[in-house]
């Protein structure tokens, strides 16, 4: 389960950071280029619901990759200023936050698949 949680924690703090970014991008030629609206009525409503999507996933994925208080904290903090999603995924993913129970049997970042005992060549 928890390279599940990994993988979807992940993809949806990416996707939060990216929703972030074409908001201020919008919102740029919106109010300093004076281009119009353009996107940032459908942009805005993109950002609301992955954050709202992130938020949910934080919390969802919280126990199952045993995050403490602190980290869980800090991870729906992350989702404030732009970009800091993508910046907690890359610090959880480094220092073995994203590898829940089975960073003790694998030894670091086995998020995916188990070691084998086998040798290579067999």
């Amino acid at each position: 389960m928890s390279s599940k949680a990994a993988v979807l924690f992940r993809v949806t703090a990416v996707a939060e950071a990216l929703s972030w970014a074409g908001l201020l991008a919008g919102m740029f030629a919106k109010y300093v280029l004076e281009a119009g609206e353009g996107g940032v009525p459908v942009l805005g409503m993109v950002h609301g619901v992955v954050f709202a999507a992130y938020v949910l996933v934080t919390l969802a994925v919280a126990r199952p990759l045993r995050w403490t208080l602190k980290t869980t904290v800090i991870a729906l903090l992350a989702s404030i200023p732009p970009l800091f999603t993508w910046a907690f995924e890359k610090w959880a993913l480094r220092s073995g936050k994203l590898d829940g129970p089975q960073r003790l049997t694998y030894g670091g970042t086995a998020l995916f698949s188990a070691r084998s005992a086998e040798p290579a060549g067999v």
